[in-house]
């Protein structure tokens, strides 16, 4: 049986096959199809027996894909999301750490938002007392988290 292997291009870059791209990623070849179908991720290349290529950028985009299924995004969410992202940089680093920045905000507002009510409930002695055991660097984080919060409409 004459596979395919890993395919070296320009730059050394490597290039996966389907179960390649799988098993780095930790999903099934199944996954990989049907987010191809999907548009989530596009091969690269194809290889010279027409095997769909794909690239380390993949992969990186397969491990943005699994956080936020974690984070309860549906498929169409996620598309949406790597849409948005893919036209704010073209530059693959820039769009990585805008990913992750993103991300972590969005991460940050859930968290606020289910503190909210249970902040809200809190008596003012039981408020002020939280608020100084914090950090002065974390009050004031939170405070601005609360605004963009509450201005977030504005926008």
């Amino acid at each position: 049986m004459n596979e395919e292997r890993e395919v070296k291009t320009d730059g050394d870059m490597k290039l996966y096959r389907i179960g390649e791209l799988a098993k780095a990623a930790g999903v099934s070849e199944r996954t990989i199809d049907y987010y191809t179908k999907l548009g989530l991720i596009t091969p690269e290349e194809r290889s010279l027996k027409n095997y769909r290529l794909y690239n380390d950028e993949t992969l990186n985009r397969l491990e943005r894909i699994n956080q936020m299924k974690q984070e309860k995004y549906s498929l169409e969410e996620i598309r949406q999301t790597l849409i948005k992202w893919n036209s704010v940089a073209g530059e693959e680093h820039v769009t990585d750490k805008l990913t992750s920045l993103e991300m972590h905000m969005q991460r940050l507002e859930r968290e606020v938002n289910e503190l909210q009510p249970l902040l809200g409930q809190l008596k003012p002695v039981q408020a002020r007392k939280l608020l100084t055991g914090l950090l002065p660097q974390s009050a004031a984080c939170i405070e601005a988290l609360k605004y963009l919060l509450e201005h977030s409409s504005m926008m």
